[in-house]
């Protein structure tokens, strides 16, 4: 997807085209032809063959020996990890996260705020996961904020201006029929949340999952991050998160924001 910002005047038409093509290859697990990414993109198909032969020269891309469709290249990886290691507070964040989970027996997730949607950095399963539930969740997939327990953590803490940036981009979709849709209802709902300093999704993104959800801080207090809890709604009652997982996952995040200098 186009990025929610407005579009330079001196886009480089070339940088366009292979933006889009990423994209559409991120949707595409199975790969695509030359001729459905001509489809997709509207590029005739000697050009679309051009940029995904120079794609696949420098491992942008790759094409299936067998299938003959392109797919993202390993490349994309490599540099995907790179980023997430110049993000230092993933590694302080991490034996805290490996201690939550196995502690918890739970799903705990690390988060940013990125293009308006809350980007996973960090997943950890536990070694001795009750369930045998593993959440879909992956490094790098997207999830919205405003129905997601760590995505209203960092809602809460924007300015009036920021919110309403992510509200115009992104809009309030219902994902369940618990999903807050009005703009009133979840100002309130945050400034709740900005106040007890966590947040829950009580089955509001995904029927059957719920999370609790804190903040990261950095040492200007700053909100960087959040970190959550997910269970199978099946056997954990709502009441439990308000409870033992939310002081669980409030402890950890406060654990993590000292580490990264915050002074409390």
């Amino acid at each position: 997807m186009p990025p929610n910002r407005s579009k330079p005047n001196n886009l480089v038409q070339t940088i366009e085209r292979v933006a889009l093509i990423f994209d559409i290859l991120g949707m595409a697990p199975n790969g695509i032809s030359v001729g459905e990414l001509s489809e997709k993109t509207g590029f005739p198909k000697g050009t679309s063959h051009r940029l995904l032969s120079s794609l696949a020269y420098f491992d942008y891309v790759r094409q299936d020996p067998v299938t003959k469709n392109y797919q993202l290249g390993f490349k994309l990886v490599e540099l995907g990890n790179r980023l997430l290691g110049h993000l230092d507070f993933r590694a302080v964040a991490r034996p805290f996260l490996i201690h939550l989970a196995e502690r918890t027996k739970e799903t705990v997730h690390m988060v940013i705020l990125d293009r308006n949607e809350a980007l996973y950095i960090d997943k950890v399963d536990s070694s001795e996961h009750r369930s045998g539930l593993r959440m879909v969740s992956m490094l790098g997939s997207r999830l919205p904020a405003h129905c997601s327990a760590v995505g209203k953590v960092l809602l809460a803490h924007l300015s009036d201006a920021a919110f309403d940036e992510v509200i115009s981009h992104k809009g309030l979709a219902e994902r369940t029929r618990n999903t807050i849709t009005e703009v009133e209802r979840l100002r309130a709902h945050l400034k709740k949340v900005f106040a007890q300093g966590y947040a829950l999704d009580n089955e509001e993104n995904e029927i059957g999952i719920r999370c609790v959800a804190a903040p990261i801080r950095n040492e200007r207090g700053a909100v960087i991050a959040a970190i959550s809890i997910s269970v199978p709604a099946l056997r954990s009652e709502k009441s439990k998160l308000e409870t033992t997982l939310k002081d669980r996952v409030v402890e950890t995040a406060l654990n993590i924001s000292r580490k990264l200098g915050y002074p409390q």
